[in-house]
């Protein structure tokens, strides 16, 4: 019995001290839809990335495979990832939390007819004016990507 109270006794501290670990921060996203073919967004989105001096580190296709694997007729979902190493170096040294917005992703589905691309922002109201300034320089280089693969 001793044990149990003891126990029960002991969440509410171990609560606390969870809950002041725990890091919350609201994720911005940036989306465009277009009627152009999907294909050719995938094209525009390598382009994109390419003008803008990222390498693409990874390329997920997720409805190709979710397709090959028997369910026909499911829609296309696509995760790109990319990245610049001088920018990483940059951000990483303004803060180590930054890593989690790394390498960049651009998603791209489709839904009722039309193809969505979207990103994740940057934070731009951090308690760090550095990180801040950062990514307001960043950020619309994000919002340009998006852009150029969907236009029309």
């Amino acid at each position: 019995m001793f044990k149990r109270v003891v126990i029960f006794a002991s969440l509410p501290l171990i609560a606390s001290c969870a809950a002041q670990s725990v890091h919350t921060e609201e994720v911005t996203y940036y989306q465009v839809e277009t009627s152009k073919p999907y294909d050719e967004v995938l094209t525009e989105l390598e382009v994109a990335i390419a003008e803008h001096n990222f390498r693409i580190t990874g390329h997920s296709r997720v409805g190709k495979v979710i397709r090959d694997r028997g369910a026909t007729n499911f829609p296309e979902y696509d995760t790109v990832q990319f990245c610049n190493l001088t920018l990483a170096k940059v951000v990483l040294e303004i803060t180590p939390h930054a890593i989690g917005y790394m390498p960049c992703n651009v998603v791209t589905y489709q839904f009722e007819g039309k193809t969505i691309v979207r990103t994740h922002l940057l934070p731009e109201d951090t308690g760090n004016p550095v990180l801040n300034k950062f990514a307001k320089e960043m950020n619309p280089q994000l919002r340009q990507i998006v852009d150029f693969a969907a236009e029309q």
